[in-house]
C-alpha cells in the first residue's frame, strides 16, 4: 500500500502562500495597537489618563507624543479650544410678557482641569452644564426687566447674563470668553403695541414741530412788521415840507396846469428859502 502524501494547506488553497506575508503583517499592526505604549495628542488637545485599576489620573497628557502602560491604561483626548455654544431660552419679564431669547457663547474648557471634567460631568458637558445655565441664568435676568427695558438697555441685560454665567460655568471648570444676544422675540400682540407706540411717538413728535416752526414763523413775521412800522416812523418824522416840495419840483415837467375859470392866479411851490409869485 503507497503511502499517503502529508497534506499542505498552501498548495491546496490557490494564492494562501501570497496573503500569508499580508496576513502576518496585519496581525502585528493590531497587536501594536492593542498594546502599543505611546499615544498622540492632537493640537489644541489634552489627554486624559483613565487607569484600569486606579480611575482616572492627575497626570494630563500635553501635545504629542506621551508613553503611558498598554492595556491598563486608555487616553480620553479633550478639546481645549475655544467652542461655540447657541442656546435658546424662554422666559417671561417683568410685566410678564413671554420672551423668546438667543444667547451665543464662546467657551474654553481648562486645560489643566480637563480630568477634573471627565471625571465629574464627562464629555457632554454642553448638555448638562451649559444649556441648562443658559436656560436658568437668563429666565432669572428676564424677570428683572419689562420687555421695553430689554430692548432699550440691552447692554445691561448683557453684562448681567455673561456675569451670572461666569459664575456658573467657573464651578463646572469651564471659562466662559463671550456671550452675545443675537435675538429677542416677543409675542404678536407686545410687537404691535411697540409699533403702535412708536407712530403715535413719530406724530407728537411731527406735531410737536409743526408747532415750534409756526412760532417761529409768528415771530418773524411780527419782527418784520415791527421792522417796517419803525421804518415808517423814522421816513415820516424825517420828511419835511421842504424836502416834500423838492420833490415836486423833481417830479414836474415845467408845464402849468390849464385852469377853466374865473382868471385866478395860479399857485405854484412856495418855498421857504425862496419863493416862486402866484
Amino acid at each position: 500500500m503507497a503511502l499517503s502524501k502529508e497534506f499542505d494547506p498552501a498548495s491546496e488553497v490557490p494564492g494562501l502562500k501570497k496573503m500569508g506575508p499580508i496576513i502576518i503583517a496585519v496581525a502585528v499592526l493590531l497587536v501594536l495597537w492593542i498594546f502599543s505604549p505611546f499615544v498622540i495628542v492632537g493640537a489644541g488637545e489634552r489627554g486624559v489618563v483613565f487607569n484600569q485599576f486606579h480611575g482616572v489620573k492627575s497626570v494630563i497628557l500635553p501635545e504629542g507624543f506621551s508613553f503611558i502602560v498598554p492595556v491598563v491604561e486608555r487616553v480620553i483626548k479633550m478639546d481645549v479650544r475655544i467652542r461655540k455654544s447657541d442656546t435658546r431660552a424662554t422666559a417671561a419679564s417683568k410685566d410678564l410678557q413671554t420672551v423668546a431669547t438667543e444667547i451665543v457663547m464662546n467657551y474654553h474648557l481648562m486645560p489643566d482641569k480637563v480630568n477634573k471634567i471627565y471625571q465629574q460631568i464627562g464629555l457632554d458637558y454642553e448638555k448638562r452644564v451649559i444649556d441648562p445655565s443658559v436656560q436658568e441664568v437668563v429666565k432669572g435676568v428676564t424677570a428683572k426687566f419689562t420687555a421695553e427695558e430689554l430692548i432699550t438697555k440691552r447692554q445691561m441685560v448683557k453684562d448681567e447674563i455673561k456675569t451670572a454665567m461666569q459664575a456658573r460655568l467657573i464651578n463646572s471648570f469651564i471659562f466662559l470668553d463671550e456671550l452675545n444676544i443675537t435675538d429677542f422675540q416677543f409675542s404678536k400682540g407686545f410687537n404691535e403695541a411697540i409699533e403702535s407706540k412708536q407712530t403715535a411717538e413719530q406724530l407728537a413728535l411731527k406735531a410737536q414741530r409743526d408747532l415750534e416752526r409756526i412760532r417761529i414763523e409768528g415771530e418773524q413775521k411780527v419782527v418784520t412788521a415791527r421792522a417796517e412800522a419803525e421804518s415808517q416812523r423814522i421816513q415820516k418824522e424825517t420828511i419835511s415840507p421842504i424836502i416834500l416840495q423838492l420833490r415836486a419840483i423833481e417830479k414836474w415837467d415845467g408845464k402849468f396846469p390849464q385852469v377853466i375859470g374865473g382868471g385866478g392866479a395860479m399857485p405854484f411851490i412856495n418855498i421857504d428859502t425862496g419863493s416862486v409869485k402866484k
